[in-house]
């Protein structure tokens, strides 16, 4: 069984599969020009897939939009939900003075394991 091993075979570097009697799904490609920057990406999908009207650019991030014969494609964004930050999650859960007392209790522990408090705690005593 010693001699069975695969001496000589880089584990991991090379697939023992072969391709052979794999069929490729037929691909379309599509252009995507962004708004911000000008740039045209060219992205490949597959032939019967739902082809997105935007994409993020891969140079700035913004939004880059599908390129439809000469023109480019419109995205309505009217419906869309405004992104909410952790400021606006946190205030659904607390209201400001709730807010202010944790910070306190919080500083007041701080302050409690860094020794007798701080300095301006000693010069204000």
């Amino acid at each position: 069984m010693a001699d069975r091993s695969l001496r000589g075979i880089r584990l991991g570097a090379q697939s023992l599969q072969s391709e052979e009697g794999v069929v490729f799904h037929e691909r379309a490609q599509h252009m995507y020009t962004c708004s911000s920057c000008g740039r045209d990406t060219t992205l490949t999908f597959a032939a019967d897939a739902e082809v997105p009207e935007a994409w993020e650019c891969r140079t700035c991030g913004a939004e880059a939009l599908l390129r439809i014969g000469e023109g480019t494609a419109t995205v309505d964004h009217s419906g869309d939900k405004a992104p909410r930050s952790h400021w606006d999650m946190l205030l659904e859960r607390r209201t400001v003075p709730e807010l202010e007392e944790l910070l306190e209790e919080r500083l007041a522990l701080l302050r409690e394991r860094r020794g007798a408090g701080s300095a301006a705690d000693k010069i204000s005593a």
